[in-house]
């Protein structure tokens, strides 16, 4: 099914007539529709939630669908790990970060524990159980859709944006696309998928790379309390690391990770150069294409090609605590791992108990928020919160450093 089925139950009618002509459109066709005023006008659901009915739509496929479910199961860490860095570079959208911090649902540690939990464990109930109705992955996706109209509403009464069909498809890539892109980083063996993979492209290179040069404000903020929210269920997350790694995956200019990212840095800085001196520094933003969303206000980063001799000259890794690196070094050797049938067993195992201690026995959460605090019932709304995010100035000053039983356990 190609990256126009990710919003399949947002709107069955409309996007059965939209599914039918994007099959006589090539990529950069439906990429442009998709960045398009109309897409973002459109709201995920033009009923109101009294009205709302759910049913699948006529091209439902559900032999297809359990297929895809299958396929998610025998790779489910490898997803997994797509969904993290995903997950991070969603925030740096500026339509879908208005309506976030407008919620006010997620921007402190404990709130984004409960909401991006849930998030998780909605994604697990669907490709849990049949899609039918009554069932729970059904359930699921009606409250998810329900909570689309009412922030969609909310956002548009504050003059605060609205969930629109396109921020949905973003949001859709920031669950699978990076997958799609690149399967050989988190150890998944793709089917021949080349219509999404090439609109996937598009998104990533359009949207994201750029967006996540040129963050908006509270990204910082909203993305770092994401990750410190979701490290009391898996110890794995550090924000340090995961930050570097969502930008070295989506291209972004100068947080390379290999040997041949940084030779192919090199060489495109030389170019760019054009025989100047090299005490002359290229901005990141010259080095990918402009971004198809709305301009915001920008500030040149300039790149030293003498910072690039060395992976470890590269500015933004010397940055990284000393944890951060070593879970960067880890990601590299689960990835190894995983990619070798042993790996992927115990890894999947491990991917599948940390979803049901997250689900019914979230014992660091216990610590950290209370044993009643700790359970997350996806069917209820996250608590709202009365303190503001911080501007992402904030986390560019030196911070103090992390308190010693989060950097021992970051070297678990």
């Amino acid at each position: 099914m190609g990256f126009h089925g990710l919003s399949a139950l947002s709107g069955p009618e409309r996007n059965t007539q939209h599914t039918k002509l994007s099959e006589t459109l090539s990529a950069e066709q439906y990429f442009e529709g998709l960045m398009s005023d109309e897409a973002y006008e459109t709201p995920s659901d033009s009923v109101n939630l009294e009205e709302l009915e759910m049913k699948l739509p006529s091209w439902f496929d559900e032999t297809l669908y359990n297929k895809g479910r299958r396929f998610f199961w025998r790779f489910c860490f490898g997803f997994g790990s797509v969904m993290m860095p995903g997950l991070v570079a969603i925030f740096a959208v500026p339509t879908i970060l208005q309506v976030l911090v407008c919620s006010r649902r997620s921007s402190s540690k404990y709130t984004a524990f409960k909401r991006y939990i849930a998030t998780f464990l909605h994604v697990k109930a669907w490709l849990s159980h049949d899609l039918k109705p009554g069932s729970l992955s059904w359930r699921s996706l009606y409250a998810v859709r329900s909570r689309h109209i009412k922030n969609g509403r909310a956002a548009r009464l504050k003059n605060q944006g609205t969930v629109s069909q396109r921020d949905l498809a973003l949001t859709m890539f920031g669950t699978i696309g990076l997958g799609v892109l690149k399967p050989d980083r988190f150890g998944i063996r793709q089917d021949n998928i080349e219509e999404t993979r090439e609109v996937c492209k598009l998104i990533l290179e359009r949207v994201y790379t750029p967006c996540l040069e040129n963050v908006p404000e509270y990204f910082e903020h909203m993305a770092r309390v994401m990750m410190d929210g979701m490290w009391a269920v898996n110890g794995a997350t550090e924000a340090g690391s995961l930050m570097y790694i969502t930008k070295n995956l989506a291209d972004v200019p100068g947080y390379v990770l290999t040997e041949a990212e940084r030779i192919v840095l090199q060489i495109k800085l030389k170019e760019k150069l054009a025989g100047k001196h090299e005490d002359i520094g290229v901005d990141a933003s010259t080095l990918i294409e402009k971004s198809s969303l709305q301009e915001t206000k920008y500030e040149p980063r300039l790149l030293y090609l003498r910072n690039y001799d060395t992976l470890d000259t590269v500015p933004e890794y010397k940055k990284l605590s000393y944890a951060s690196k070593y879970k960067l070094t880890l990601s590299f050797i689960m990835t190894a791992f995983y990619k070798t049938y042993v790996g992927r067993v115990l890894l999947n195992w491990y991917y599948i108990t940390a979803l049901y201690m997250s689900e019914y026995f979230p014992y660091v959460a216990f610590f950290l928020y209370g044993i009643k605090n700790s359970y997350v019932n996806i069917f209820n709304d996250s608590p709202i919160e009365d303190s503001s995010p911080k501007v992402n100035a904030e986390y560019y000053k030196p911070q103090p450093p992390e308190p010693w039983y989060r950097v021992l356990l970051a070297f678990w």
